[in-house]
């Protein structure tokens, strides 16, 4: 089955059951990316050296908390 057949066949369900399949895609795609941010963020990940570099700048004071706002430019 083509993508073509799969879109006339869900145009073809009612429209409960094309809701479902819309909730069961989304939490699919939720699910797929909650796996994806862990990978990324467990040891090893290609999220740690960025999430080490926000460190380290953070240390440095390279950030300003968000109640601050941002520069003004005079």
């Amino acid at each position: 089955m083509d993508l073509a057949e799969i879109q006339h066949a869900i145009e073809e369900l009612p429209k409960e059951q094309q809701a479902a399949l819309t909730a069961w895609l989304a939490e699919r795609d939720q699910a797929e990316w909650d796996a994806e941010i862990e990978r990324d963020f467990s040891p090893g990940g290609g999220g740690i050296a960025l999430l080490k570099e926000m460190k380290a700048d953070a240390r440095a004071g390279k950030f300003r908390p968000f109640e601050e706002g941002r520069p003004q430019k005079h």
